[in-house]
């Protein structure tokens, strides 16, 4: 029987069969014709091989900026507040999330070039698990930050009754139930995930050189079989649903306890000033206190922008076709994970006791190496 590859922008597969796309693009829709089966990676296209640079780049940065962080927020007097802990908790699952990306990159690059030497249980492994585990960091990271967010909320709510013991007790409270929560509202992932094999006949490379130069009639007609196999979503229409659901409220509802406690920090210590400090008018202390705070503003628009195209990715439809604006895709694709890569630059080095306690730490680790 003599398969053919279908061309349908909204499907893949072949007319026997094949899989109607689901909405959204992933990693391996957008690499999935960019990739040459059965070549080595260095002959393999010039978008493979820059994707792969960038993300060895992108792991390399967010494994320094994750370490650094680490070596900051383990200091014990950090730790004595909420804040250290969620810190502490986003520097390793800031760290994860590369690892993971790192990781899914190259099960995506390595298995469809070596399609037939990998075991099925090997592919079905990494489809179902990999994803849903980067899915995993990715959100419990942005609560955490927007915990942080809510915690020096608190902090300026509560004034001087800021218990700092009940403050530490909850964040160790939170950080074991909000992976769990997380981890609930994705638990369908792996059971939706799964592969996609299929198998097209083609001319041997031979053979079809001679078919291009000679006629027809006196050959042999010889085929190939070729192998593929993909990692595919079987959403129903109402999962489907949940899925963008799910999405936004990950995404949205931290920026927007971001962007509140933001603002309600520079409301609340404007209030305060122009209480105490009556000669200056009103809109003078809020002008100074946006330009001290102006850091909690511009820090949550930053991360929500540079999470944007994972949200507009996810929410491509199906019969849009990759191939065609490949480099486009695939820079929406790694910009969405930059956030992860900022953890010592959003909330490190823009604190002065952060910084101060970072540097510290370096300079007594110094001193231990040097006796």
């Amino acid at each position: 029987m003599f398969l053919v590859k279908i061309s349908s922008t909204c499907a893949i597969g072949d007319r026997c069969n094949s899989h109607t796309k689901a909405i959204g693009l992933t990693l391996d829709d957008i690499l999935r014709y960019e990739i040459l089966s059965k070549t080595s990676f260095k002959n393999q296209k010039l978008i493979v091989k820059i994707s792969a640079a960038v993300t060895m780049i992108m792991f390399a940065g967010g494994l320094v900026s994750s370490i650094l962080s680490l070596i900051t927020f383990q200091n014990k007097e950090l730790r004595k507040v909420g804040c250290g802990i969620y810190l502490l908790a986003s520097s390793i699952t800031s760290l994860l999330t590369m690892c993971i990306f790192t990781v899914k990159f190259w099960f995506v690059i390595l298995t469809q070039i070596n399609t037939t030497s990998v075991s099925l249980s090997t592919f079905q492994g990494g489809c179902k698990i990999i994803e849903p585990l980067l899915k995993l960091f990715l959100y419990v990271d942005s609560w955490l930050n927007a915990c942080v967010a809510i915690e020096r909320n608190v902090n300026i709510f509560k004034g001087v009754t800021f218990d700092k013991k009940k403050s530490k007790r909850t964040a160790r409270l939170i950080i074991i139930i909000l992976p769990i929560f997380v981890m609930g509202t994705i638990i369908h992932e792996p059971i939706y995930r799964d592969l996609f094999e299929y198998k097209t006949e083609k001319y041997k490379p031979i053979e079809y050189e001679l078919m291009k130069n000679l006629s027809m009639q006196n050959k042999t007609e010889e085929y190939e079989i070729e192998t593929y196999v993909f990692c595919i979503t079987r959403y129903s229409h109402f999962i489907q649903n949940y899925n963008t659901a799910v999405l936004f409220f990950h995404l949205v509802v931290p920026f927007i306890a971001n962007l509140y406690s933001a603002l309600y920090i520079i409301f609340a210590s404007t209030r305060r000033r122009s209480t105490a400090q009556t000669k200056q008018i009103y809109k003078e202390h809020f002008l100074e206190q946006l330009n001290e705070h102006k850091q909690l503003l511009i820090s949550p628009v930053i991360l929500l922008i540079l999470s944007l195209p994972r949200l507009i990715i996810s929410l491509i439809p199906g019969c849009v076709n990759a191939s065609d604006n490949p480099w486009l895709y695939l820079c929406g694709y790694f910009i969405s994970f930059i956030p992860s890569m900022l953890i010592f630059l959003v909330f490190v080095l823009p604190s002065d006791l952060y910084k101060k306690t970072f540097k510290e730490t370096i300079q007594s680790c110094r001193r231990h190496i040097l006796q």
